[in-house]
């Protein structure tokens, strides 16, 4: 499974990306590991916002592109209504799954 993810920041600024395994990820966002984003080590992650689950890397990577095109007022819709229809034409909402962060960061509950 291929996971969408949408991480608070500091300045409440949002960043989006894909992993595989999300408390691995959130690991290295959070403690600003070598591994992790060069945006997250510049602005502290606060927060895991909203996750989706997909099938393959290609349908994750599409996902995290239409988001990272949305404007910052439609990523807070997508996030507090998973406004779905932001995300326009061509996204079947029934390749993805919505999870609550707190079903995936169990692991990574020390942040």
């Amino acid at each position: 499974m291929y996971y969408t993810y949408i991480l608070r920041c500091s300045g409440g600024t949002l960043y989006t990306g894909i992993t595989t395994d999300v408390p691995r990820r959130m690991r290295e966002h959070f403690t600003k590991a070598q591994e992790g984003a060069r945006y997250t080590k510049s602005h502290d992650a606060q927060r895991l916002e909203a996750v989706w689950e997909s099938g393959s890397r290609s349908l994750a990577s599409r996902l995290e592109s239409r988001i990272k095109r949305l404007r910052k007022q439609s990523k807070e819709r997508l996030i507090s209504e998973n406004a779905w229809e932001l995300l326009g034409d061509g996204f079947d909402q029934g390749e993805y799954r919505r999870m609550e962060p707190s079903e995936l960061t169990a692991a990574v509950s020390d942040f």
